[in-house]
């Protein structure tokens, strides 16, 4: 590139440009996941609104790859490219909380702890993820499921209006009566549309909550996943719980006893007194035998939220397979219990989100989220810190989902799949919404200048 055109974008621009041979350009390259590594010509990492409109009609002009970082937590690293240039976000850090209207304004930077730190103070949440370190601007995109999802929606169905930058450099806001089509396709169709600068979100009343792990041993898994199967549809909306599979981390505070034994977890969150809580789990809780752990107890909500993320730094080795689930059969229990006895590492897992409650309220296509009908968005994680075991990962991670896949939808949470997915799974991830979701790529983004992504190709291609 010419050194009159870099220099020039270089002085544009508040935030700073880091290239190749840069001192911090390593460190900016990092990604989340590090079983991804990949080398962008520059980073733009943008102090404001004007920043991106420059970054993108930079990288545009100059026909570079385009990739939007915000929180950076993305599994299949597509916050980042080769040989082009990644609008960085994270500097756009800001939260501004209105407890009047109980809204909340956030930044593309901020990570799910940034606005629970922010909201906790007004006893309010927005319903996000389950993991503190998870950005905000990838994690609403993708639709957003997490404890609160029962109770509130996603966070999409929490969100009031996006301001956006749009391929052409232009700068619209986004909402139900301003660009709604934009404002429909925002809400799950992924980074295809623009770079979001800002999010509005509807806060929602919380503040302590009755929270925490229950464990069993592997021998019991098939009757803890069976209970909660069919007590899911019975529990009260306040209680977020998923069912996992997983291995007990060997580690305190973990007791040393059942390190690196194979589990069966209900990871709860109860929006409300401990009294009520324990209520609410009770009819499970009485269907089972005595678990190993029960870590419930009374929290803020920000401790719930960030409660895993120690055993989640930056920089593991990530590999996922995702599906929407309707229905667990006992033969796809065995199948699910028989592929974790085969886990290559201890942090490696399977969840089962809920989709249920306040999501089912939303019509299936009010928003671009194409899984309302299901029941759970599942997650299947080969992780672990020894680069030297990616294949392992990769290997097990794709072996499990082709045996438990013939129980699922052919479509997933975009969130939960990786970029060597084909395009008939990201049709699928949208069902009857896709061709919608086209046409609005062709209005706003006709040369899929926004491609970096699990991606929808405008009508025209």
């Amino acid at each position: 590139m010419h050194e009159d055109t870099t220099a020039a974008f270089r002085y544009a621009l508040r935030g700073a440009l880091i290239e190749r041979g840069d001192a911090d350009y390593d460190d900016a390259r990092m990604l989340y996941n590090g079983m991804i590594d990949k080398r962008p010509l520059m980073i733009a990492r943008c102090a404001d609104v004007a920043d991106v409109i420059a970054a993108v009609n930079f990288g545009r002009d100059n026909g570079l790859l385009i990739a939007i970082r915000g929180g950076g937590h993305n599994g299949p690293g597509l916050g980042s490219c080769d040989d082009g240039l990644v609008i960085d976000l994270a500097p756009m850090k800001d939260v501004r909380v209105d407890p009047t209207t109980r809204t909340v304004r956030v930044g593309p930077g901020c990570r799910g702890a940034d606005v629970d730190h922010a909201t906790h103070a007004f006893g309010l949440a927005v319903p996000t993820g389950i993991v503190a370190s998870t950005g905000i601007a990838g994690l609403t995109l993708g639709g957003g499921i997490g404890y609160l999802t029962r109770k509130y929606g996603l966070t999409i169905d929490n969100l009031i209006e996006a301001d956006v930058v749009l391929a052409d450099g232009s700068f619209v806001t986004a909402s139900k009566d301003r660009n709604a089509d934009l404002f429909w396709a925002l809400r799950g169709g992924g980074g295809n549309f623009g770079v979001v600068t800002s999010f509005l979100f509807q806060a929602r009343p919380v503040d302590m909550v009755f929270a925490g792990p229950v464990f069993w041993d592997l021998a019991d898994a098939k009757q803890v996943m069976q209970a909660y199967r069919d007590f899911l549809p019975t529990a009260p909306e306040e209680l977020g719980a998923f069912v996992g599979l997983k291995t007990m981390p060997p580690c305190a505070p973990f007791p040393e006893e059942h390190w690196g034994k194979k589990i069966c977890g209900v990871i709860s969150s109860y929006n409300g007194p401990e009294e009520e809580g324990r209520r609410a789990m009770q009819p499970l809780l009485d269907a089972l035998p005595p678990p190993i752990l029960d870590w419930r107890g009374a929290m803020p909500f920000p401790a719930m939220q960030s409660l895993f993320d120690p055993l989640m730094p930056a920089g593991l080795q990530w590999y996922w397979k995702g599906d929407y689930v309707s229905d667990l059969p006992d033969a796809a229990i065995d199948t699910h219990i028989a592929q974790i006895a085969k886990a290559p590492s201890d942090l490696s897992l399977m969840h089962l989100y809920p989709i249920d409650g306040a999501v089912r309220r939303v019509g299936g296509t009010d928003t671009a989220w194409g899984a309302r009908n299901a029941t759970w968005s599942m997650v299947i994680a080969g992780i672990d810190a020894d680069p030297g075991k990616a294949g392992d990962l990769t290997r097990w991670g794709r072996a499990y989902w082709d045996a438990v896949h013939p129980f699922n939808h052919d479509g997933a949470y975009v969130n939960f799949m990786m970029d060597d997915e084909d395009a008939g799974r990201v049709r699928a991830a949208y069902g009857d919404n896709y061709d919608r979701l086209a046409a609005v790529k062709q209005q706003y983004d006709p040369a899929n200048v926004f491609r970096v992504n699990q991606n929808i190709k405008p009508l025209a291609a």
